[in-house]
């Protein structure tokens, strides 16, 4: 529907700017949403872009670049001169403009900066002081605070003036002596209150807050945990330094989701889109991954080295159908079992800790929420193999009793099917193993748990397949 809508607008709007409409693109503009004009206008050149954006009021022109995409706008930035730039930041929300400057150069950004004014300029320097992983990344400075020490009526009066340049107001934050937080009112329960009443008296004190360091993840979690549109931030003195808002928690719920899935694919995350992503980087982000599980694909070349003693030669007073039918019908069967285990359980617990909010584990008890997870999983890896090697060693018994594969005989076939069985068992359990353990380890070092990918997981596995089936076939053959 879309891009329908692009089809039919954008001929018009070229037109426009080949006419000099300037009423024209700027009634276009004021009617139109701004997330609609920008998806319109994204796909267009450059200088298109701006003939069109020029002709709106800088507000609404800001307004429609910042639902652009992040790539796209420091694309548009580089043909602005300076003045027109600082014009556009000094316009933005603290948050997005902090978001653009990174993708400059730190030349450029200070060149930039000496053109803004002093206030939004030490604002721009404080926030771009954060790592890019932390709640001060993410908060936005505009928002609406009032001292404790007044009336209603007087907070009314003082947020009429705080609401043109805070980006959300139906949180207010009572602020004491060196800005620390004392309190919060709804702007709900700031209207339904008495004119003359303290706000001391309808403020609520037990304040919900993040620290400026904590994880952006944490605080997205926790936003969305207690259904908040917007969260205080806090330095390490208490004072109130930002908010992150309900769209920015979204947003990086969405980022942290995809990077999961990027390294539940094996692929690291990509900055921008995949269709933006230059074809070098996406080659660097696969190749890394590739070459990992390439040197893991290598030792289980070395392992099948190390038995082939047992598949050349064949073992003393063993049937000699070990290296034929057993080994190479079989090992596929093997490898792809616990790999399969092994990628389900990694997934199911990734998924968990990435849904879970970080003060689940309480300090002592971590280990014991773990362990009672990890003997859960174990259980269902258990259940799971038994099922499966039961299964298997009937398929392989009616299948030599058929003639699909070569017999050696009632006993030789039914030791055959037991060694495919038991190492069945025995691999699907030591895969949900190891895809329950290594999430668990990553994120007890404190590391992403998705870096423990599936095809990661089913590599490691593969290597634990060749000698668990080895050694099962060489005990009962």
């Amino acid at each position: 529907m879309v891009d329908y809508f692009k089809s039919l607008v954008q001929p018009d709007i070229r037109q426009m700017i080949r006419e000099r409409d300037r009423a024209g693109l700027k009634a276009l503009l004021d009617v139109m949403h701004p997330a609609v004009a920008a998806s319109i206008l994204e796909d267009m050149k450059d200088q298109e872009i701006w003939a069109v954006l020029d002709n709106a009021d800088l507000p609404r022109r800001v307004e429609i670049f910042e639902y652009m995409s992040l790539r796209r706008q420091a694309e548009l930035v580089r043909s602005l001169d300076q003045r027109r730039l600082s014009e556009l930041l000094e316009e933005m929300s603290p948050d997005d403009r902090v978001d653009l400057l990174s993708r400059m150069s730190p030349q450029r950004v200070e060149q930039i900066l000496r053109l803004i004014a002093q206030a939004e300029r030490n604002d721009i320097r404080r926030l771009l002081s954060y790592d890019e992983n932390t709640a001060g990344a993410i908060m936005t400075t505009e928002y609406a605070s009032l001292p404790v020490n007044i009336t209603v009526g007087e907070a009314l009066q003082r947020l009429r003036q705080q609401a043109p340049d805070s980006e959300t107001i139906y949180y207010i934050y009572i602020l004491g002596e060196d800005r620390r937080l004392k309190g919060l009112i709804s702007l709900r329960e700031l209207i339904l209150a008495p004119e003359d009443q303290p706000l001391a008296e309808i403020m609520e004190t037990d304040v919900i807050r993040m620290r400026v360091d904590e994880d952006r993840e944490h605080v997205a979690q926790e936003l969305a945990r207690y259904n908040f549109i917007a969260m205080p931030i806090v330095d390490e003195h208490d004072r109130l330094v930002g908010i992150v808002t309900h769209d920015d928690a979204i947003d990086v719920v969405q980022e942290e989701a995809t990077e999961d899935a990027y390294r539940q694919g094996a692929v690291e995350p990509l900055r921008d889109d995949y269709e933006d992503a230059p074809i070098s980087v996406i080659l660097w982000k696969r190749g890394v991954w590739l070459l990992a599980l390439s040197l893991v694909a290598l030792v289980t070349a070395w392992m099948l080295g190390l038995y082939e003693h047992a598949t050349s030669s064949g073992l003393r007073d063993a049937p000699p159908d070990l290296s034929g039918t057993l080994i190479i019908l079989f090992l596929p069967l093997v490898m792809a079992s616990g790999g399969n285990a092994g990628s389900q359980s990694a997934t199911l617990f990734i998924r968990m800790f990435a849904l879970q909010p970080t003060d689940a584990a309480v300090p002592g008890t971590e280990f014991r929420v773990d362990r009672r997870l990890i003997l859960r999983e174990l259980l269902i890896g258990l259940a799971l193999g038994t099922t499966l090697g039961v299964l298997d060693a009937l398929v392989v018994t009616i299948g030599f009793h058929l003639g699909i594969w070569e017999s050696s005989g009632t006993v030789g076939d039914l030791r055959r099917a037991l060694v495919v069985g038991l190492t069945v068992l025995s691999i699907v359990v030591v895969g949900t193993a190891a895809g329950t353990l290594l999430p668990i380890l990553f994120r007890r070092l404190g590391m992403d748990p998705a870096i423990m990918s599936n095809p990661l997981i089913a590599a490691i596995v593969d290597v634990l397949g060749v000698v668990l089936f080895y050694e099962v076939a060489m005990t009962f053959l």
